[in-house]
């Protein structure tokens, strides 16, 4: 048996602590520990609560103590975009505002007025949406240009973690490439956008590839964990690990990492630029070994998760009360499971009903419920009015997004892809997977679902020198992992 190596693997609604090691020439997982990841009401945004989510880490490692599971390395990969500013020693600066918050409207306007949309994409090959990093650092230059002023320290939210770690400010390139600000051919921070932009330099300095080595915990952690261990990059964020764990069986294959979103594309050595990406708002985001992950952004499973927190009482951020909604009597009646709401869709097959799933009325709405109803009146079509009607209109609209991406993908790559490999907790979902074969008319693979975790233990198996190389990473998971196939004929 191999080393232990711990994946810290932190998502927008919890966090898992997962061991990994081999078997002769299996991966074999345990997760040790889950915590809880929420947004917070401070000064007026929407904020991460990162002491919530240091404790959990924290956590996870004394649970690897208890267990006698001792990891020979650690690596942390978490959502992208998201940063946090540091002063001089090493303090917090200001909160961990939230990619969802507001204050990014009208910050795209105010970006192109110093640099043109076209110019920014041929620089970073970066997709504009209105929460990237740029936009959330223009919104602070005008709310708190004090912040920026006193920082001495810019740093992602894992690398943030992997600060508190070991004591050592290391910037990550694959996270750093959602900003927005790194060149996509140099792969380092555009220094031209920088200065245009007024942001300091200073904030802005070597980027890390995955593989690399952090450093040991600092000895107050050591101790409070009750032992020590190397921190390494892994592809610290979450859809450059989860692409890592697609087991794909050829280059032809288009990978969809499911989960609050949905990522859909595929792997390339070299970015595209041109203004035709550009137009169908594809990104090319930093891989581990300087791959690009050419994709779309597709809002994902978060609508679904939105529905089910608001049947069942829930608001999406705490403090934020749901927007009324009207539907069949039963639905606020009962506690939904997605089980449940899976079957639900199914009683309601015929329903016809689409919604462009990347509106941005869907990003953050007071009632998620409210919106697709009203989009859907707005287009002229039938409003949902049960549980299994929205959920049948999720469903049609999530798969036929995928399609026309993929149809997308084809037409700018000049390629065409045969089947879809999809990781992460969303493949899990049968319907959807079998939807998803049926609009598109490819095979889905589906599995496996702790792909960011096993993306960000591949790193850390193939630095320790017990995987060879990402092929050979790959071909364990394939005999690792159950993969469930779904032809096109199946029946929904």
């Amino acid at each position: 048996m191999g080393n232990y190596h711990l994946a810290i693997d932190i998502g927008a609604s919890s966090g898992r602590c997962i061991l990994g090691w081999l078997e002769g020439d299996r991966m074999v997982l345990e997760e040790v520990h889950r915590f809880a990841n929420r947004q917070v009401r401070r000064n007026g945004h929407d904020c991460w609560d990162l002491e919530l989510l240091w404790q959990g880490i924290l956590a996870g490692l004394k649970a690897c103590r208890a267990r006698g599971k001792i990891p020979a390395t650690i690596g942390i990969d978490t959502w992208a975009v998201d940063f946090v500013l540091l002063d001089p020693e090493g303090r917090l600066l200001g909160d961990a505002v939230a990619y969802r918050d507001s204050r990014t409207e009208g910050m795209d306007a105010v970006v192109e007025r110093l640099i043109p949309a076209a110019e920014l994409y041929a620089h970073t090959g970066i997709q504009k949406q209105s929460f990237n990093t740029i936009y959330q650092l223009a919104a602070l230059q005008a709310e708190h240009p004090d912040q920026l002023a006193r920082a001495g320290s810019l740093l992602m939210i894992p690398d943030y973690f992997n600060y508190l770690l070991t004591g050592v400010k290391k910037q990550e390139y694959t996270n750093a490439t959602s900003t927005g600000l790194v060149n996509a051919r140099d792969c380092c921070w555009d220094g031209e956008l920088l200065d245009r932009l007024g942001l300091p330099r200073a904030l802005f300095g070597p980027l890390s590839m995955p593989g690399t080595v952090v450093g040991p915990l600092a000895p107050d952690i050591a101790a409070q964990a009750g032992f020590a261990s190397q921190v390494v990059l892994p592809a610290t964020h979450d859809t450059g690990s989860a692409f890592l764990a697609v087991p794909a069986r050829d280059d032809r294959a288009v990978y969809l990492s499911s989960g609050t979103w949905s990522l859909l594309g595929v792997e390339n050595p070299a970015p595209i630029t041109t203004e035709a990406s550009r137009a169908c708002n594809f990104t090319n985001e930093g891989g581990a070994w300087r791959r690009y992950r050419y994709l779309k952004n597709i809002m994902g499973l978060w609508m679904i998760q939105s529905v089910r927190r608001e049947l069942n009482g829930e608001g999406y951020v705490a403090g934020k009360a749901a927007a009324p909604w009207q539907l069949d009597v039963e639905a606020g009646q009962r506690q939904w499971s997605f089980p449940d709401l899976i079957a639900a869709a199914e009683e309601a097959a015929d329903f016809p009903s689409v919604v462009d799933v990347n509106d941005s009325a869907f990003l953050a709405p007071d009632s998620m419920i409210a919106a697709v109803q009203d989009a859907c009146t707005a287009s002229g079509q039938p409003r949902p009015g049960t549980v299994g009607q929205l959920m049948q209109c999720l469903y049609r609209s999530l798969s036929a997004c995928y399609k026309e991406a993929i149809r997308s993908l084809e037409e700018l790559t000049g390629t065409r892809y045969t089947s879809i490999n999809i990781v992460g907790g969303g493949c899990q979902d049968m319907y959807l997977n079998r939807m998803t074969a049926r609009a598109t008319g490819l095979p889905v693979y589906a599995g496996p679902v702790e792909g960011t975790a096993i993306g960000n233990l591949a790193v850390q198996l193939i630095g320790a020198g017990e995987l060879a190389d990402l092929a050979d990473a790959r071909r364990c998971i394939r005999r690792s992992f159950d993969i469930h196939e779904i032809l096109p004929g199946q029946a929904v």
